[in-house]
């Protein structure tokens, strides 16, 4: 197997984008790891989190040949 490298989604970009930068790159997706980002809100001296996006990840290995 190649060498690791991990992608992230900007911001600008969907997923399908992100995947055709990945192969662009010659590499392949092997793994999707999502991560909440939360809000921190305090209502009545409480804190709360609030989840306000999810940032995607991919682990991707290097195509051979």
């Amino acid at each position: 197997m190649g060498k690791k490298m991990k992608f992230e989604v900007l911001e600008t970009e969907t997923i399908s984008e992100c995947l055709d930068r990945i192969q662009k790159e010659g590499y392949t997706p092997v793994r999707r790891i999502e991560k909440p980002i939360f809000k921190e809100t305090i209502v009545n001296g409480q804190k709360s989190y609030e989840p306000v996006a999810s940032q995607v990840i991919f682990e991707a290995v290097q195509l051979e040949g």
